[in-house]
């Protein structure tokens, strides 16, 4: 609801320049009673003409309810113009400062439904595109059943503004500089509503455009600079990375209250994931504190090393015989022939001593066999990487359970690299557990 009332406030605001413009020229008594033929004000001219009242008792119901100083005599003056004169040159004019009318008096309902007749009488009507787009988006905001619904006609009210603002032309009676303050505040909101809306249904590109340029023109506004990091963060990773790690600590630094801790834990996990480590967070809230641009931010990107980088690196800082099986693993697999050939070497015919995760195990033969799962990431794909023969049929009672974790020793005897799975023999049973090996996890892809 304060949303809501705070678009009603701006509109009033962007309003004042109608109500110092609404008085229209009075030309002299028509010889004739009958009025003259008037002019819709729905059609706007190439050329925008000086609004004449003709009609002397019409000149006379416009100015009485233009100078009605109460917010409802106002209204119920011009509620009697436009029932009296519903093809007055001065409708719209007239439904604008109704418009105005009905948000002094806070009647929320009457002045969404006077909106809609300012634009049946003139649809590039920016006032009234601005309060229906700004509106819109503050009741979707406010959730319910009918959120998203709103949230699309603020995209569309906002969308119709901003094109309207490329072919408005200034209105009889409002000097340049007012109806380009006009121009510029409604700029904002469409721009804010349009990219909003677009964010919504994942159009990220189009929620980058519109919202950067809201956010150029009002940096403190926090619905769309959050909304703004989201659009350039959430597609993935791009070369806008860095603008959306900076607007997201700036909408932390705007934020209050819980959603303030929310926002700055999102942004460090996503800036932790683009730098590779928190380092250089705190800075980086810092600067958006008080900076309302991210020119001149720079923020390297981490690259995290390929899996041959990885394996040469545990083999220059550990034994073979230190090492996990993930690492055997990885070498055996990624290494390069050197060092793939040493840790075999180290292994091949010598017993190990292991805990892996049983998969399946097959007891009808004479010799039990089993699939395990060595490493974190083939037990997580459930995945086997083990295939081991037991050197004798195991006692029913003995018969370890699938889906467990399994403590043995194995005689390695062969591999395949890719994909990856080593081949032991004269497995045994473990009487005693044996220490779970370290958890090694492969590099993810980038």
């Amino acid at each position: 609801m304060k949303r809501i009332l705070f678009a009603m406030l701006l509109v009033a605001a962007v309003t004042a320049v109608a109500q110092t413009a609404a008085a229209p020229a009075q030309s002299a008594p028509p010889q004739s009673a009958a009025p003259a033929a008037q002019t819709p004000a729905a059609t706007p001219a190439p050329a925008p003409q000086k609004k004449e009242i003709k009609d002397p008792a019409e000149y006379n119901a416009y100015m009485g309810a233009l100078g009605q100083q109460d917010a409802a005599a106002k209204i119920s003056g011009l509620e009697a113009f436009l029932t009296q004169y519903p093809n007055s040159v001065m409708k719209e004019d007239a439904l604008e400062l109704l418009m105005g009318s009905y948000q002094q008096t806070g009647n929320a309902a009457k002045t969404l439904e006077t909106a809609q007749k300012v634009l049946q009488a003139n649809p590039c009507n920016l006032r009234a595109l601005a309060l229906l787009a700004y509106t819109k988006q503050a009741m979707a905001q406010q959730g319910g059943a009918a959120a998203g619904q709103n949230l699309t006609e603020a995209g569309q009210y906002a969308d119709k503004g901003l094109d309207c603002e490329q072919t408005s032309v200034k209105p009889d009676g409002t000097s340049p500089d007012d109806f380009q303050k006009l121009k510029t505040q409604t700029a904002v909101i469409f721009n804010g509503a349009s990219g909003v809306a677009a964010y919504q249904v994942k159009d990220y590109g189009k929620a980058q455009q519109r919202l950067r340029a809201a956010v150029d023109a009002d940096p403190k506004n926090l619905v769309n600079v959050y909304t703004l990091a989201r659009a350039y963060l959430e597609p993935g990773p791009t070369e806008k990375d860095i603008d959306g790690l900076f607007y997201i600590a700036r909408s932390a630094n705007l934020a209050q209250g819980s959603g303030k801790d929310q926002i700055a834990k999102y942004g460090k996990s996503k800036y932790t994931k683009y730098h590779g480590s928190d380092e250089g967070w705190n800075d980086l809230m810092a600067k958006a504190a008080t900076a309302t641009d991210p020119t001149g931010i720079t923020i390297t990107q981490y690259v995290p090393p390929t899996p041959a980088q990885q394996a040469h690196d545990i083999m220059a800082s550990k034994k073979v015989e230190e090492m996990s099986f993930a690492e055997w693993q990885l070498v055996l697999s990624e290494g390069t022939p050197e060092d793939a050939e040493k840790v075999w070497t180290t292994l091949k015919g010598k017993p190990l001593q292991m805990v892996a995760h049983l998969l399946t195990i097959d007891t009808t033969g004479k010799l039990t066999k089993m699939t395990l799962a060595g490493s974190s990431d083939d037990v997580d794909a459930k995945r086997a990487d083990i295939d081991l023969t037991m050197a004798a049929a195991l006692p029913k009672k003995d018969v370890p359970k699938e889906d467990t974790d399994f403590q043995f020793e194995g005689t390695p005897v062969s591999y395949v690299a890719k994909p990856f799975m080593m081949t032991m023999n004269e497995g045994a049973l473990l009487v005693k557990a044996a220490p779970k090996p370290p958890v090694h996890k492969k590099p993810a892809a980038h």
